[in-house]
């Protein structure tokens, strides 16, 4: 088993997965994306079902118990096997930095993988948040509630909130690299991703969810969708590519480069 990855062995490993992801089938990208965005939505699920009904006078310590249930989405990923493009954001941008890939390869990544994390979200969102009830009834006013919080922000509100959250995400699954044993990358994953919820952050993945659950159920329009993906999506790249991959190359990475040319 051995000593955990410092740090700077994190970037190796980082940018060793990100040149992996590119070479993907689109097939194993639907699959495995798919699996993400269902894993993140049940994650979120979990949250809902935490919090749905709890009394208004436990305030914040509400949003702290159901912020400690959500990590169950990035574990299963991590753990499991599934691609979530808030998480490749970080592993396929280092890889572009350190030059093993290009442009196209990262876009296309980050491209498909939405698409497919997207149609996970939306399936767990309508089958079991709608079909079966368990983002309605009781714990609709709660499900409503969330995704309006999202979609009241503005443009740069919520590209501001994705930089946020996506640091702390691409950090979960920075320090989850880091870790050897299955142990270790759960603890590594749970803190980050407790605290992005805890705080408030806006993940493009869980909006995926948490959007459309309302709008299954009748109380949010279709058109208050992609105002909101947008911001959120350009604000998790800029977490994850500048304040990880670019910070964390910069100072491990770059000075290696160099005595290697």
């Amino acid at each position: 088993m051995g000593m955990d990855y410092s740090p700077k062995e994190i970037a190796q490993v980082a940018i060793e997965k990100g040149t992996e992801k590119v070479k993907m089938s689109i097939t194993t990208m639907f699959f495995l994306g798919f699996l993400g965005g269902s894993f993140i939505a049940i994650g979120y699920l979990a949250c809902i079902r935490m919090i749905g009904t709890m009394p208004m006078e436990w305030g914040s310590f509400a949003t702290f118990l159901g912020a400690s249930v959500f990590p169950l989405g990035l574990i299963l990923i991590a753990l499991g096997g599934g691609e979530l493009v808030t998480g490749n954001m970080m592993m396929v941008s280092i890889a572009y930095l350190a030059k093993k890939i290009n442009l196209i390869q990262l876009l296309r990544n980050w491209f498909w993988i939405t698409v497919f994390n997207l149609l996970g979200a939306l399936f767990v969102a309508y089958f079991f948040g709608h079909f079966i009830g368990l983002t309605e009834g009781t714990f609709l006013e709660k499900t409503v509630h969330t995704a309006m919080g999202k979609v009241e922000t503005s443009f740069w509100e919520a590209f501001v909130s994705g930089i946020g959250c996506n640091w702390l995400v691409a950090m979960a699954v920075w320090l989850s690299f880091g870790a050897k044993s299955f142990g270790g990358k759960i603890v590594a994953i749970w803190f980050p991703i407790m605290g992005f919820v805890l705080i408030g952050f806006q993940h493009v993945v869980a909006n995926m969810f948490i959007i459309p659950a309302a709008i299954f159920a009748g109380e949010l329009s279709w058109t208050t969708f992609l105002p909101n993906m947008i911001p959120v999506f350009l604000g998790n790249a800029v977490g994850a590519v500048v304040f990880v991959s670019m910070f964390y190359y910069i100072s491990f990475k770059k000075e290696d480069n160099k005595v290697e040319a």
